[in-house]
C-alpha cells in the first residue's frame, strides 16, 4: 500500500527521515521546512550539508517551504524539536487533511505542563490520530542507510501497524507498539540518564561507574514509566534499554557531549548551539517524579547540576551513601 507522506521539519532528523522512507520508493514523501532559501536550496543540489554533510538525498523526494504541502498526506510526521511542536502543531493544523494521521518524532516532555507530546498534539489538533516514533536511531546513521531499528507507537494498534509497514524500509525498520507512555518516557528518559554517564565519563570515574548508572538508570525509567500508566517491557526494548545504550556510550550524542562538558567543569548553555533535549527534560521529570512520588535519585541529581545547585562531587558522594536495599 502507498501513502503520501509530509515529514514537517528540515532539520537533520526530519531530513533524515525523509530521505529513508523516499528510498522506499512505493511512497510519494515531501520535507517541508520554513525556510524558502533552504528548502530551494536542498532541492537545486540534494544535499543539506550543514546537517548531514556529504550524504546525497533520494532524487524521489520532494520539497516545500509551503505549509498547505501537507494538505493531501496520509501520513504527517513532526520532526522539529520537543519544545517547537505545539507552536508547530498550531502553525500546520489548518492544512491537515481530515484523515491524516500525525507521528511526533522528538523526544521530550512539554515543559509548560509536563505533558506527553502526544497528548499535547491531542489538545492541538483534535481528531487526529496521533503516533510517537522513538528509539536509538541518530540522524546520520539513518541518512547513509545504515541498518536502524526504531519503536512506532499509537493507542490503535492498528495505526501502529500500519505506520509500520508504510515507513520501514530496507535498512530501516519500525516495530509496532500501543504503549505511547513508555515509547516516549523512554525516549525523554534515556536523554537525562545519557546526561548522567557524560558526567560520569567527563569527571573521569570510570566505566564501571557507567555501566552502574545505565543499569540504575534503566530501573529508575522503568519505575516512572509505570507510574505514568506505561508498561515496563516497553523500558527493556528499543525506546528505552535500546536508545540509552546508543546516547550513552556514542560521542555523537549530544546529550552525552553535554554532560561530558559539566563533567570537566565547563560552563555550557543547553539553550544555545546545538539543542540539548535531556537538558530540559531532566527539571520536568525531576518535578514529576516528585508529584508521582517515584524515587529518581539520577534525574534529580542531573537536574540540580544543570541548575547550579549540586556539585559534581557532591552529587556521585549523595548517589554512593543512599542507603543499601535490593537489586
Amino acid at each position: 500500500m502507498s501513502e503520501k507522506i509530509a515529514v514537517v521539519g528540515a532539520g537533520a532528523f526530519g531530513t533524515a527521515l525523509a530521505a529513508v522512507i523516499a528510498l522506499t520508493e512505493r511512497n510519494a514523501v515531501t520535507l517541508v521546512g520554513r525556510d524558502p532559501e533552504l528548502i530551494a536550496d536542498l532541492k537545486a543540489e540534494r544535499l543539506h550539508d550543514a546537517v548531514l554533510p556529504g550524504i546525497a538525498l533520494p532524487e524521489s523526494l520532494a520539497f516545500s517551504a509551503e505549509p498547505d504541502a501537507i494538505g493531501d498526506a496520509d501520513i504527517v510526521l513532526f520532526a522539529m524539536p520537543s519544545q517547537a511542536q505545539a507552536d508547530a502543531a498550531r502553525q500546520y493544523r489548518p492544512y491537515l487533511g481530515s484523515s491524516a494521521i500525525v507521528v511526533t518524532c522528538a523526544k521530550g516532555i512539554e515543559r509548560a505542563t509536563g505533558n506527553l507530546l502526544t497528548d499535547m498534539l491531542e489538545r492541538e489538533i483534535p481528531g487526529h490520530a496521533v503516533a510517537v516514533l522513538s528509539g536509538p536511531g541518530f540522524a546520520a546513521d539513518i541518512a547513509k542507510g545504515l541498518p536502524t531499528a526504531m519503536a512506532i507507537a499509537a493507542a490503535d494498534m492498528d495505526v501502529a501497524e500500519r505506520l509500520a509497514h508504510a515507513i520501514s524500509g530496507r535498512t530501516f525498520r519500525l516495530y509496532a507498539s500501543s504503549d505511547r507512555v513508555g515509547v516516549q518516557l523512554g525516549g525523554a528518559l534515556k536523554n537525562v540518564l545519557a546526561i548522567a554517564c557524560g558526567i560520569v565519563e567527563g569527571a573521569g570515574i570510570g566505566d564501571s561507574a557507567r555501566a552502574a548508572l545505565i543499569a540504575r538508570g534503566l530501573a529508575e525509567m522503568s519505575r516512572f514509566v509505570v507510574a505514568k500508566g506505561g508498561q515496563a517491557d516497553t523500558v527493556r526494548g528499543l525506546s528505552g534499554l535500546g536508545d540509552l545504550v546508543l546516547t550513552a556510550t556514542s560521542h555523537q550524542s549530544r546529550n552525552l557531549r553535554f554532560g561530558i562538558a559539566l563533567g570537566r567543569g565547563e560552563t555550557v548553555d543547553p539553550a544555545h548551539g546545538e539543542l540539548v533535549e535531556g537538558a530540559f527534560a531532566a527539571a520536568v521529570a525531576s518535578r514529576l517524579a516528585q508529584s508521582l512520588a517515584v524515587s529518581m535519585p539520577i534525574t534529580d541529581a542531573v537536574s540540580a547540576i544543570i541548575d547550579g545547585k549540586l556539585g559534581i562531587a557532591e552529587a556521585i558522594d549523595q548517589l554512593m551513601t543512599r542507603p543499601i536495599t535490593t537489586e
